[in-house]
């Protein structure tokens, strides 16, 4: 089940090895392991995706593959997972990573308003930016423990139940056999 889910999910790899952001890696890309898929290779690559997501840059997803590439973790996964937070949902999950680093840090909320400019990012790395990357940082480390897992978990009891589903299936089998060779011996 996990295995079929993410794997419609996952980006295809010519995708991924054609992207123009990704022509940095060259001839990394061609480890198999990257691309293969496995419980620890997908549990990773939620740690790795998730923990990207949370880093406040506009270029996660090559921030996603260059640490797959040394933990050997599959890449498309890895890469799909910092869309977490998009252009919808990263105001909120940012505002949010903000809320928790004042929080953490025992400061108040400040009001700011957003501008797109040098001036107001320069204000707002002494103002709101340090409870903002602290914020950033600890959802970072649990979104990508608590990802790893959950996929672990999840991963494992798809196989613990297959195999039950199996062995289920093959006693029902030899059942029926056993009883159609009592009833050609009466």
């Amino acid at each position: 089940m996990p295995r079929k889910f993410i794997q419609r999910i996952m980006p295809k790899h010519e995708t991924i090895k054609n992207s123009k952001s990704l022509k940095i890696f060259g001839s990394l890309l061609h480890d198999a392991n990257l691309w293969h898929l496995n419980r620890r290779s997908a549990a990773g690559a939620f740690a790795v995706g998730l923990f990207c997501a949370f880093i406040p840059v506009p270029f996660q997803m090559a921030l996603a593959a260059a640490a797959a590439i040394p933990f050997r973790v599959n890449l498309p996964l890895s890469v799909a997972m910092v869309w977490v937070t998009n252009p919808i949902t990263m105001p909120v999950i940012f505002y949010l990573c903000y809320v928790l680093g004042t929080w953490i840090l025992g400061q108040p909320e400040q009001t700011f308003t957003f501008e797109l400019s040098w001036q107001w990012l320069g204000q707002s790395i002494t103002t709101i930016g340090p409870a903002f990357l602290l914020g950033c940082f600890i959802m970072a480390v649990v979104s990508s423990i608590v990802g790893y897992f959950v996929i672990s978990l999840l991963w494992r009891q798809a196989v613990v139940n297959a195999w039950r589903e199996r062995t289920r299936r093959m006693l029902e089998k030899a059942k029926q056999r056993a009883k159609h060779g009592s009833d050609a011996n009466h």
